[in-house]
């Protein structure tokens, strides 16, 4: 059975159940740099006991001096400058983590604005620099799971979910079943286009015109 690894950024570190859930439930736990203290003040009050995580990664300038000595054993000092801390993570992951079958990515989100477009943004870079296979990608927070979809899809979601459709692709079209404001004659031009929809059945369906990258959020 795979395991499930979770990586946890330095913006709005979860409050609710859901995604406290998720860490707790972790085989492994990657830490971005700036992140390690928010994880320290709350790893407690999720495992009823100190869990240190399992790696800590980054180009550690987030990271302060005494945090770098007492947890110097666990960080992986990644110094280019072309990526992110979360990829950096995303790729320490893969590098290290053979049996991972679920990567979910937590704290990614509030904070700056900037750091979270980026940081969604990057899901779906990452269907393409990583060989995924069958991994499950996730992004989680207190208001919304994220994930990239590369092709069409059947989502169980529930009626009344809220379901918002993003794409870089304006070539791409989406025929949708299931969504109260069909897709079908949206041009993606812009990354409003297709947010702020709602499921009107459990099952929702997006038939893509052809394999591109796009992201589903849900509420």
């Amino acid at each position: 059975m795979g395991k499930t690894a979770v990586i946890i950024g330095n913006g709005e570190f979860p409050k609710k159940e859901y995604p406290r859930y998720v860490i707790s439930r972790a085989d492994y736990i990657v830490c971005c740099d700036g992140a390690l203290a928010k994880y320290l003040r709350n790893s407690e009050k999720i495992f009823g006991c100190m869990r240190e995580p399992d790696a800590v990664v980054g180009d550690l300038d987030s990271l302060g001096a005494g945090l770098r000595r007492k947890f110097g054993h666990l960080i992986v000092h990644e110094t280019e400058q072309e990526t992110n801390d979360q990829t950096k993570a995303m790729r320490y992951i893969m590098s290290n983590v053979p049996d991972v079958s679920d990567i979910l990515i937590t704290g990614a989100t509030g904070l700056r604005e900037d750091h979270t477009i980026g940081n969604i943004s990057l899901l779906m870079e990452y269907t393409r620099t990583f060989d995924l296979g069958g991994i499950n990608l996730t992004m989680v927070s207190d208001h919304s799971v994220i994930f990239p979809v590369t092709d069409s899809i059947e989502l169980d979601c529930g009626t009344g979910r809220k379901v918002s459709i993003l794409t870089p692709d304006n070539s791409l079209r989406i025929k949708s079943e299931g969504l109260e404001w069909p897709t079908d004659d949206v041009v993606f031009d812009n990354w409003w286009k297709a947010t702020l929809n709602r499921a009107s059945e459990d099952k929702i369906k997006l038939e893509f015109s052809h394999k591109s990258l796009a992201i589903i959020i849900m509420n």
